[in-house]
């Protein structure tokens, strides 16, 4: 938990990837993560490919469909993290689902995740109101379970910033994940109801796919989440993909400085 809170504590605002692990294969994604860095990523996030990822739309669906379909599993993600533990020292999180995790065997999964060098985990089908679930365990494993505050949180919003840990995840458009030509959310004022109630970091995510976007969600924010736009270029270039997107998330980094 501590990697996430320095990853926040630079001048300039955090810049957060998200890829599908094993897509297309767990070779591809270890070099992925090393061209994320080289491009100037604070902070990574990497899907357990799932059979039924309900917050995603279908370009995050076929990823996690072709990593399946190449048989990559939690432990090979595990593993492939536990060496890149060797060279990366920028926080690392897994978006996974509830389902994942307790077939694994959700103290099995976390200490896991502790001794391969996993800093948190998001589960967005695990709501606040049920989140003692994973709390404990998290919490025993040092394990940063991260919230998530949407649009239509509202009143709750304080609510789970008081409880936030490691940074809060800041949805910015209702529906699934997926690339937006235009994000309408006020989120100036979401951020503002949480910073009334806790100092937790606030990154923006969903929708955000050119550079302009994420200069303007880092701006009202402590950081940018950009997934769907990575992952789509994963589809496109297959194992060839880790120089597009290192060129691509290298303009959303140049454009987030000019902060």
């Amino acid at each position: 938990m501590n990697r996430i809170k320095e990853a926040f504590k630079n001048d300039k605002k955090a810049l957060i990837s998200f890829i599908m692990g094993g897509d297309p294969d767990i070779e591809t994604t270890e070099k992925l993560i090393f061209a994320l860095a080289e491009a100037g990523v604070d902070l990574f996030e990497i899907g357990i490919p799932f059979s039924d990822p309900a917050a995603d739309g279908i370009v995050i669906q076929q990823a996690s469909v072709r990593a399946l379909e190449k048989g990559c599993t939690a432990d090979d993600l595990l593993n492939m993290v536990k060496r890149l533990r060797e060279k990366i020292t920028a926080p690392i999180v897994f978006l996974t689902y509830a389902n994942s995790i307790f077939a694994y065997g959700k103290e099995r999964f976390m200490e896991r995740c502790a001794d391969c060098g996993i800093d948190g985990v998001i589960v967005p089908d695990i709501p606040y109101e049920e989140k003692a679930e994973l709390a404990e365990v998290c919490h025993k494993y040092n394990i940063a379970q991260i919230a998530l505050v949407a649009p239509t949180s509202k009143e709750r919003t304080e609510m789970i910033a008081k409880e936030a840990q490691g940074f809060l995840y800041c949805v910015s458009t209702l529906g699934v994940t997926g690339v937006r030509d235009e994000i309408r959310t006020n989120m100036a004022e979401i951020i503002q109801r949480v910073r009334s109630v806790s100092d937790v970091p606030c990154a923006v995510g969903f929708g955000i796919s050119t550079p302009e976007q994420a200069r303007d969600m880092a701006s009202v924010s402590d950081g940018a989440i950009v997934g769907t736009a990575i992952v789509k270029i994963v589809g496109e270039y297959g194992r060839d993909c880790a120089e597009p997107v290192r060129q691509y998330v290298s303009r959303i980094r140049e454009e987030m400085d000019t902060l």
